[in-house]
């Protein structure tokens, strides 16, 4: 099996789609390389309206915070970035930097390339943005979660000192 389609099967996105409908996904798809430290993506980057699925490696997630740069996580292969220019969002709203950690290799896929779909194949893009959803629920979750255990340590240890 070819790369592109054994990363589709990690992500979320196909969870919903046969074997046949991984393969039109799969199509769409350009394979990008990175090396240690080069810039998958940054805020103000115009242009960019493409779904990113890690394939190989580790891509680092950096924030301005103040003037400082701040990593607040690290994707693992079959995570995936870019989803709110992808959706439609305004890149202005991008606030994270994307840093490829080793050598990287990372599954793009243009907006416009998947649109290809809305006629011939409206059940994927469907079911493949579905799986966007659920991604985006699940980093909401995590991000909920860890914001109660910030709570917990702050409030909680108030009455031990």
């Amino acid at each position: 099996m070819s790369l592109v389609i054994n990363t589709l099967r990690t992500s979320t996105i196909t969870e919903e789609l046969s074997d046949a409908e991984v393969q039109i996904l799969s199509s769409l798809f350009e394979v990008k390389n990175y090396k240690t430290g080069e810039q998958i993506t940054k805020p103000g980057d115009k242009g960019h309206d493409n779904l990113f699925i890690l394939a190989h490696g580790e891509i680092e997630v950096k924030i301005l915070n103040g003037a400082e740069i701040a990593s607040i996580h690290v994707l693992k292969p079959g995570d995936l970035a870019g989803i709110i220019t992808f959706v439609g969002g305004a890149a202005s709203h991008i606030s994270a930097t994307l840093v490829a950690m080793g050598d990287t290799q990372v599954l793009s896929l243009e907006r416009a390339r998947f649109e290809t779909l809305i006629n011939s194949h409206p059940l994927i893009m469907y079911r493949v943005m579905r799986g966007v959803v659920r991604n985006v629920h699940g980093i909401v979750r995590r991000m909920n979660m860890q914001a109660v255990e910030m709570s917990n340590y702050i409030f909680g240890s108030q009455g031990r000192y």
